[in-house]
């Protein structure tokens, strides 16, 4: 990805962590908790939502440390009690399919922009759109403790004494698998996050 693509992505994928984080407080706030309302974060507002190390200088040592090759960003979490929500068992996984949801979302509609409009310049930023908010959906659907992934499987997972020891575990350990993750197997989700860019788009983000 040219220089010039790196620095648009980087200022895209803030704006839309910070959608993905604020959907998640909307879907709460819908269930049942107003905790993300009552401290302020259901808002587009970056100031309620950018986090020093995770949205501003974890995209930077990530690009610098890949070689150019991988960035990513995260907003603030939105706090949420999940002993507010109607279903302690279904909502939770709700809440976190939300984040991912409204990236897919914005990812889509801006797809059909760069499909109906003419080609231009515009247009490219718009693809770059597309691919953050597809990235950032489906690295966050990975069942990686604290993605929302995580948060899916725990719903699915049964509430017997060997699903409460894979919950255990993988809270206990899960921000090492996921910095594995990442620089060893990124790569398994690539061809899923470019398939759906093509799926959207019509066209490859570098063809």
């Amino acid at each position: 990805m040219p220089i010039i693509q790196l620095l648009f992505f980087f200022i895209i994928i803030i704006p839309s962590a910070i959608i993905h984080e604020y959907a998640h407080g909307w879907a709460a706030d819908v269930l049942g908790d107003p905790t993300a309302r009552n401290a302020g974060r259901l808002t587009l507002n970056p100031k309620a939502h950018i986090d020093p190390f995770g949205t501003l200088l974890m995209p930077i040592l990530l690009l610098l440390f890949s070689g150019g090759t991988f960035m990513f960003a995260y907003a603030k979490p939105v706090p949420y009690n999940p002993f507010n929500l109607k279903n302690i068992k279904r909502d939770p996984a709700l809440v976190a399919a939300a984040g991912p949801a409204s990236n897919l979302f914005v990812a889509l509609v801006c797809a059909l922009l760069v499909r109906f409009l003419p080609v231009s310049n515009f247009t490219a930023v718009l693809s770059l759109v597309v691919y953050a908010n597809i990235l950032l959906a489906i690295f966050n659907l990975v069942p990686i403790p604290p993605l929302d992934g995580s948060k899916i499987l725990y719903a699915l997972i049964p509430n017997t004494p060997q699903g409460l020891r894979i919950k255990i575990t993988l809270e206990r350990y899960g921000f090492f698998i996921l910095l594995i993750f990442v620089f060893f197997f990124f790569q398994l989700i690539s061809p899923i996050i470019f398939w759906i860019y093509k799926l959207f788009v019509g066209t490859s983000l570098f063809g």
